[in-house]
């Protein structure tokens, strides 16, 4: 089943094509890699995906309960859809606690109207108390725990990258974007990563799209790679195609060497 189409989708700033006629498709429960150099256009095809940028020309469709098209992909109304991302430049509000942090995740799906808020009425405690106990079930599978009123700041890098995750996963999505997730990790810290995705995937039934750098992670945890150059596609294919594509190579390395 197809998740994701982008037909000809293309992005401009003025005069510069920051990303031409890209067309792909993902399936349903694929891990995915988006890779290529700084400035490539990785992160702006993720914001097109989620509604923070208009396509220039070109369509996205998502298909899951119903089809979304690119006039659908709103910021606001994004993550109602099930779709979730964490971003490259970590974003969680750094004076907050950690439950605190993923209990905002919950916010496109409160299920009590302001009346019962206001008044504090019955489905209003009943929500938040379901609400906390997904927050701390997330914290538990993300051995965060024990660390749950601790301020987000105080974290190591690598947890504030986990609780970024749990964050998006509180919204119960169906296609997860990650960028750059291991940015900034040590190769230990890259490593438990690599499980942590894997697991994501089989224990949520998701689709995962990951723009990264570190090509370990990429060759490891991806079944399917997508390579950008220059605001453009330049190829596709399993781990195993890329590392061998000669195209691939010379954008990364200038030189024939395959890519580890």
């Amino acid at each position: 089943m197809t998740v994701l189409k982008v037909t000809n989708l293309s992005k401009s700033f003025g005069g510069i094509k920051a990303l031409k006629d890209i067309s792909l498709e993902i399936n349903k429960g694929e891990i995915i890699g988006l890779i290529g150099q700084n400035g490539a256009g990785k992160t702006t095809f993720f914001n097109l995906l989620t509604g923070i940028y208009e396509p220039t020309s070109g369509e996205i469709e998502y298909d899951l309960d119903k089809k979304i098209t690119s006039k659908d992909l709103k910021p606001h109304k994004i993550a109602s859809y099930g779709i979730s991302r964490t971003f490259q430049n970590i974003r969680l509000f750094q004076n907050m606690s950690v439950i605190e942090n993923v209990l905002l995740g919950f916010h496109s799906r409160f299920k009590y109207g302001l009346a019962s808020a206001v008044f504090r009425l019955p489905s209003y405690y009943k929500w938040e108390k379901e609400k906390y106990n997904h927050a701390l079930n997330l914290l538990e599978k993300f051995n965060l725990l024990d660390k749950k009123d601790e301020k987000a700041k105080n974290l190591s890098y690598g947890d504030q990258r986990r609780l970024e995750i749990a964050r998006a996963l509180a919204a119960k999505p169906r296609v997860l974007l990650l960028d750059e997730p291991a940015a900034g990790m040590n190769p230990n810290e890259t490593k438990e990563l690599t499980s942590l995705i894997r697991w994501i995937r089989e224990t949520y039934d998701l689709t995962i799209i990951l723009i990264e750098h570190d090509m370990s992670l990429v060759m490891n945890v991806c079944e399917k790679i997508f390579v950008f150059d220059s605001g453009t596609l330049i190829a596709e294919g399993t781990p195993d195609e890329i590392s061998k594509n000669e195209r691939v190579i010379k954008a990364y390395l200038g030189e024939e060497t395959e890519i580890c």
